[in-house]
């Protein structure tokens, strides 16, 4: 991604490579006057409504980040708000990667989906867009309690683990978004699409470490309630940007329990009204709740089943050892002895870091077809390898130039001429390089060298794994390509329909006031009979100018648009009371 395509800032700068990639230009010239109405109905009816039954938080934050209900918010517009508060904002292709989703958020930045719902789901769609995004997520995080709680969040979820099953979830969710807003997609294809995602929630086998940090993600960022039991308050993006399921659930049909670790444990779907939603007492509750589960990650457990985590994601993921070295790759396999991981190997390009820096030499370039080495204890030794002083290690002639043979429990045997060690900056020594080496176990050959030198990692115990490298740096990460998206269409021209909403919205902002509003209702009323939206625009101006007959008669078309269309008869008459409660103003 070109830096040119959109305005950086201090923040955005930050941003690595494979972060940027995910960005793309907002285009502001490509929405039309629909999506503009569009957006000035849901954010009218929101902030009426959600004045009323969301967080506090929700009214002063529109206030700070400066979104306006009349008009879609531009992206330069609002970062130049947003830095006040220490955040900034980019524009995105839609879904991107849960893991890319939540490392944005801790580098204190705003993801938003640049494309707006289509007219027909304005009351709600799964796909990401800029109302969801912006008049949802925005807002909340100009409380500072509750924007560290998602900058934490983003620490801690992008190390989350992931499974291959999550990885084809995220897809099949990503392709229905971009369907079922995409003009003219075939009912009977959203339906199929529907189903599979049915059938892969119900298929998903063991939850991995990012499935539960993704339930606590949709249980308190996208549709979380704060206060009580008895009066809760919305804080969740996905409920502050959607017209229908905010009303939905303030009702008695919603289950609201109280939040807790439990949350994780509870699934979700996106296609679907959710049957319960949790209640947190404050913000600052949400992060206590978040350290309980990064407690229970292999980020701060390893072990043998951090390890376990890493092979069966057959994704990039690093360990640290006891030692601070960090060894990043595709791991492949293990041998464990007495419940405790003895000897790792990984595939394909890997690196060795400490504390998130490559170690020189150590680079995918050496390590390009994987990296294998035994951990623990010496057999027999009660003092581990790390903790040997120089004197210790010489006593056991692990010096440079001898020819050693080291037995580990487990039954791991290394063979070779030493030639030199790494240490860390504490001084304990983290890497032990050979040549003409040989490592077996029980007999059989792990690895064989000659010429080859080999690196054995130091390090008696696996104390943290998580996803993705260690260092940023050491790996090829730009894999992603934009695709066009509903909102970036490069139109060329505005249909008639659309020339119409225009011409409603410049005479609103006195950009052309002589045009005969009754003319274009009649219009209006004769080619396009099932468009709902502009006659409740022009209803709104009628009122608003006191005037008798135009008013009734869009009433009465809309009464027949209802009688046709019951599902859009909530949405009409909210339209209606609310020109209604602004003539009173």
């Amino acid at each position: 991604m070109n830096t040119s395509e959109y305005e950086s800032n201090p923040i955005l700068d930050k941003l690595p490579k494979h972060l940027r990639q995910y960005i793309k230009p907002q285009n502001y010239e490509d929405y039309t006057p629909i999506n503009q109405a569009v957006w000035r109905y849901v954010m009218r009816k929101n902030v009426d409504y959600l004045s009323k039954v969301a967080h506090k938080s929700y009214s002063e934050g529109l206030r700070k980040t400066g979104i306006s209900i009349d008009n879609i918010p531009n992206m330069y517009g609002m970062n130049r708000i947003l830095k006040d508060l220490g955040w900034a904002a980019v524009a995105v292709d839609g879904f991107i990667p849960p893991a890319a989703f939540m490392e944005f958020q801790a580098y204190n930045v705003l993801v938003i989906a640049s494309d707006i719902r289509q007219l027909e789901n304005i009351a709600y769609t799964p796909a990401p867009d800029i109302i969801h995004e912006g008049a949802g997520h925005a807002p909340i995080i100009a409380n500072p309690e509750y924007a560290a709680y998602l900058r934490r969040f983003g620490e801690i979820g992008c190390k989350a683990i992931s499974s291959a099953k999550d990885f084809e979830l995220y897809e099949a969710v990503r392709h229905l978004s971009i369907i079922k807003e995409a003009k003219g997609t075939p009912t009977e294809e959203i339906e199929k699409s529907e189903k599979h995602i049915e059938f892969l929630q119900d298929n998903m086998g063991n939850p991995s470490e990012m499935a539960f940090i993704r339930n606590l993600h949709w249980w308190t960022v996208e549709y979380g309630l704060i206060g009580t039991l008895e009066d809760p308050k919305i804080y969740g993006a996905g409920l502050l940007s959607s017209i229908d399921e905010s009303q939905w659930c303030m009702t008695d049909n919603v289950k609201k329990l109280p939040y807790s670790i439990e949350a994780a444990k509870t699934s979700f779907d996106i296609t679907k009204k959710q049957p319960q939603l949790f209640v947190t007492p404050d913000f600052a509750f949400l992060s206590q709740v978040l350290e309980d589960f990064a407690n229970t990650m292999a980020l701060r457990r390893g072990g043998l089943s951090g390890l376990q985590k890493l092979i069966d994601s057959k994704e990039l993921g690093t360990i640290e050892l006891t030692t601070g070295l960090q060894v990043s790759g595709n791991f492949e396999s293990l041998i464990s002895h007495e419940g405790k991981p003895i000897y790792f190997q990984t595939k394909g390009k890997s690196a060795l870091a400490y504390r998130e820096k490559e170690l020189v030499g150590q680079d995918v370039n050496q390590h390009e077809t994987g990296f294998g080495s035994p951990i623990g204890r010496l057999k027999g030794i009660n003092i581990p390898i790390e903790d040997m002083s120089p004197r210790d290690l010489k006593a056991y002639k692990i010096y440079e130039g001898e020819i050693v043979s080291l037995d580990f429990t487990g039954g791991i045997n290394v063979t070779g001429k030493i030639i030199t060690g790494t240490r860390n900056l504490q001084g304990r020594i983290i890497l032990i390089t050979f040549e003409n080496c040989k490592v077996t176990h029980k007999g059989i050959t792990l690895f064989e060298s000659n010429e080859e030198l080999y690196n054995m990692a130091i390090g008696e115990e696996i104390v943290s794994a998580y996803h993705g490298p260690a260092d940023l740096k050491s790996f090829d990460l730009l894999d992603h390509s934009l695709s066009a998206g509903s909102q970036n269409n490069n139109q060329v021209g505005l249909s008639e329909l659309e020339s119409y909403y225009k011409l409603i919205r410049d005479f609103r902002e006195g950009n052309n006031t002589i045009i005969s509003r009754t003319k274009v209702f009649e219009v209006i009323q004769e080619k396009y009979p099932k468009d709902w939206l502009l006659p409740i625009e022009i209803y709104e101006l009628a009122i608003l100018s006191n005037e008798k007959i135009l008013p009734e008669k869009i009433k009465a078309h809309l009464e027949n648009i209802k009688r046709d269309q019951p599902n859009l008869g909530q949405l009409i008459d909210d339209g209606l009371e609310l020109a209604a409660i602004k003539s009173k103003v």
